[in-house]
């Protein structure tokens, strides 16, 4: 039931951004405070629809069976790494906010933003799944065997 929930919530989400596209770039210049979203209009709205068909491609889907219970995370996974900044995360090069700063290196034009902490970039990563989806080269999920609880020591012999 929670999955398609999950499931419903990202296409009405999805399907309410590709309403408001036309005026997405404005409504990122004022959260952001950046005018370049909307003085490059054009390009931002390119941007913007190649951003919402990678985020239809699962992403949403994760995010919001995440947050409303459909899925959990792998408890038995321990992700270990840092971020080397090469951009496959943001969907996979495609996140209208991701920018370029050097022969492979990207930053998140958001990334100082408070709004940013809502957004399912900013747990990145969740868990295996999500390495392997964007091939990234700097993270790993190692399975951790779980301990197994010690019984307690009985004592041949000894009164209670």
């Amino acid at each position: 039931m929670r999955e398609h929930l999950a499931r419903s919530v990202s296409l009405l989400t999805l399907g309410f951004c590709r309403l408001l596209l036309p005026v997405l770039p404005a409504l990122a210049a004022l959260a952001f405070l950046n005018g370049k979203y909307l003085r490059e209009y054009r390009l931002t709205l390119r941007k913007l629809r190649v951003h919402l068909q990678a985020v239809g491609e699962g992403p949403a889907d994760r995010f919001f069976g995440t947050a409303l219970g459909a899925r959990q995370p792998d408890q038995d996974v321990q992700i270990s790494g840092h971020c080397v900044q090469c951009g496959n995360c943001c969907l996979n090069h495609r996140c209208v906010f991701l920018e370029p700063r050097g022969e492979g290196i990207f930053q998140c034009g958001i990334y100082t933003s408070p709004l940013r902490r809502f957004s399912n970039c900013a747990g990145f990563p969740v868990d295996a799944q999500d390495i392997a989806r964007y091939a990234c080269p700097s993270y790993v999920a190692v399975r951790v065997q779980q301990p197994v609880p010690a019984e307690p020591v009985r004592i041949v012999g000894a009164e209670a």
